[in-house]
């Protein structure tokens, strides 16, 4: 999987990501992530507390989407339209709809804010730039509030054991390094803004706290 994995296919799926309407598609946001996933595991197992995560909540949107409800699975716009409107999402108890759509898609949600602040750090970092510090600014300023002590303890240490910034450059197979500086700069506005738009459209339906 390792392998597979170039900053270009980040760009070409969150530009795909948005319809004309700005409304999410969910199997572009999904391949979106499957090559951000690709990108965390390039580099070891340092990220796969957080990869392991994104797999299991990747497939159970794809399940969504190839469901009997498919056709209400096609944007986020439409799945959180479908769940509330059939009282599919648990706003208090976890028993019930513990999987939803929505509540499977904050999660990931709130991952992509960690890996988008992660990303904009490592493109406007320098050579003296350490990546176990940034990687850790992001992580505290995103994911970190949603984690157990215990989870925020070790990504702590795993995040110590990052490769340095020319690791980095090198996994996103964009060229040399300005040549990646500048695909990021390309790729960091896409996932901010379809990180906007389910930030607006939860916040809109008062998703953004789903237990």
């Amino acid at each position: 999987m390792a392998d597979c994995f170039s900053l270009q296919k980040v760009v070409d799926t969150y530009k795909s990501c948005l319809s004309e309407d700005k409304e999410i598609y969910i199997n572009y946001y999904i391949a979106g992530w499957r090559e951000l996933v690709s990108f965390m595991n390039s580099l070891g197992s340092v990220f796969s507390f957080i990869s392991k995560d994104a797999v299991n909540k990747i497939q159970i949107l794809e399940n969504y989407l190839m469901g009997d409800n498919g056709v209400h699975y096609l944007t986020a716009q439409s799945m959180v339209k479908f769940e509330l409107d059939n009282e599919l999402v648990d706003f208090n108890q976890r028993d019930k709809h513990p999987e939803s759509g929505c509540r499977t898609l904050l999660r990931l949600h709130r991952a992509l804010r960690w890996l988008q602040l992660f990303l904009e750090r490592l493109r406007t970092s320098t050579e003296e730039s350490k990546t176990s510090v940034m990687c850790s600014e992001s992580y505290n300023e995103s994911l970190a509030q949603y984690h157990p002590w215990i989870i925020r303890k070790a990504a702590g240490l795993a995040f110590c054991a990052l490769p340095g910034r020319d690791a980095f450059f090198e996994v996103m197979k964009a060229g040399n390094q300005q040549q990646v500086v500048t695909m990021l700069g390309e790729a960091m506005p896409l996932i901010s803004e379809v990180y906007q738009i389910t930030e607006d459209l939860y916040a809109k339906h008062k998703l953004l706290e789903l237990p």
